[in-house]
């Protein structure tokens, strides 16, 4: 791979390099947290207040962290989170990740905003969930759920806490617009980033066109036009009828993402979901919204028999066994994985999946586990919590 790699020791080594190769604009988009960044900080703090009680003297020479949920089994219990921009970081970006986790066999959730269409991807990749954005009305409803289906997609993930788009001032204040609109602005982060133009935008123009949002339920969208704002429905219309609808039409598994609620949890349970993604957007929609991991016991709780998984902010394997010593059975990785696609392409996105198996492999050894089903509660206390 790429010899940038050779310096990259954890995810958050990818942030550095994908800073100085992909444009300002876009970059501030990607890395954006709402308003304050509160509840991105807020994530990464709920981590570090969580501390490992050991055992020692257990033979761990036969640990695995193969996972089954949905029938399926996986060779870690990660996988990758949906995002709308990786074809933006990245060179076919969508299809790049897709064929990572098909060879790591993890799932990639494919978003509604992405730049690649699901039958692409689909074909790429097929541990592939998809991620719909999906408005309160019933047609639309329809129509993507049965273009999934046709698709032959297993999973459908519906994101329920994007009522309204998000204030990612950091991105507003970098000049992002959804469509671009051609500006000096633009073109100078363009020329500035020359291994991005040329190795990117210009070569995505060349072999394929144009790049749009394809998957949404409302018209097709450009990425760079001159009028215009990008059309998505009355998604602040989504309701529980709307979840109802979906379950009766969609015959796979359905996941419902944005969950902090535990009131929620029985409302998802009681409309037939099979699992939940404890999330808040990784800290991207409602600034000062709980961090997933503090509410995760008692969501766990309430969930009955559905999967509950969990994003935002988890960075090394110390966050994936808290997670799971929390109760969540899956976790998704976001923002590092769109930076490994953009400096290293399908490389680099089996460098990061690299780096976080050998960082649970290895902290399965130090706690003295063989099986992530042994990863339990009791492993765990507060850091401000004194034996007595």
């Amino acid at each position: 791979g790429p010899r940038v790699l050779r310096r990259i020791l954890s995810l958050d080594d990818f942030e550095a390099p994908a800073r100085r190769y992909i444009p300002r604009v876009l970059f501030g988009y990607i890395l954006s947290g709402a308003e304050r960044n509160a509840s991105a900080s807020a994530n990464r703090a709920a981590y570090d207040e969580l501390a490992f009680i050991p055992e020692v003297l257990v033979g761990t020479s036969q640990r695995t962290q193969k996972t089954t949920i949905f029938g399926r089994t996986y060779d870690s219990p990660f996988g990758f989170s949906p995002m709308g921009g990786i074809s933006l970081g990245a060179y076919d970006g969508d299809r790049v990740v897709a064929r990572a986790a098909a060879r790591a066999n993890v799932p990639m959730i494919l978003s509604g905003a992405a730049l690649t269409t699901l039958e692409a991807v689909r074909a790429a990749s097929p541990t592939t969930w998809f991620q719909a954005y999906l408005p309160g009305d019933n047609d639309a409803i329809r129509r993507v759920v049965e273009r999934v289906a046709r698709a032959g997609y297993e999973t459908l993930v519906l994101t329920v806490d994007i009522p309204v788009s998000a204030n990612l001032e950091l991105s507003i204040r970098g000049g992002f617009r959804r469509p671009f609109h051609p500006s000096l602005r633009l073109a100078w982060d363009g020329i500035t980033r020359p291994r991005w133009l040329f190795g990117n935008f210009f070569r995505t123009l060349l072999l394929r066109g144009m790049p749009h949002i394809e998957n949404m339920a409302a018209a097709r969208c450009p990425m760079l036009a001159f009028s215009g704002e990008r059309e998505t429905g009355p998604m602040d219309k989504l309701s529980w009828q709307h979840l109802e609808l979906i379950r009766r039409l969609w015959k796979g598994n359905l996941v419902v993402k944005g969950i902090l609620n535990k009131a929620n949890v029985r409302r998802v349970r009681e409309c037939g979901a099979d699992g939940i993604i404890v999330s808040n957007h990784g800290g991207r929609q409602l600034d000062g919204s709980v961090a997933p991991l503090r509410v995760l016991p008692g969501i766990v709780a309430e969930a009955g028999n559905m999967t509950v998984m969990l994003d935002s902010s988890v960075r090394r394997g110390t966050d994936v066994l808290k997670a799971l010593g929390l109760g969540a059975k899956f976790v998704f990785i976001g923002r590092p994985i769109l930076y490994a696609a953009a400096i290293g392409g399908e490389a680099g996105v089996n460098h990061a999946v690299k780096l976080l198996r050998d960082e649970i492999h290895r902290d399965m050894a130090l706690l003295g586990i063989n099986s992530l089903a042994e990863m339990t509660r009791e492993r765990l206390m507060e850091v401000r919590g004194f034996d007595r």
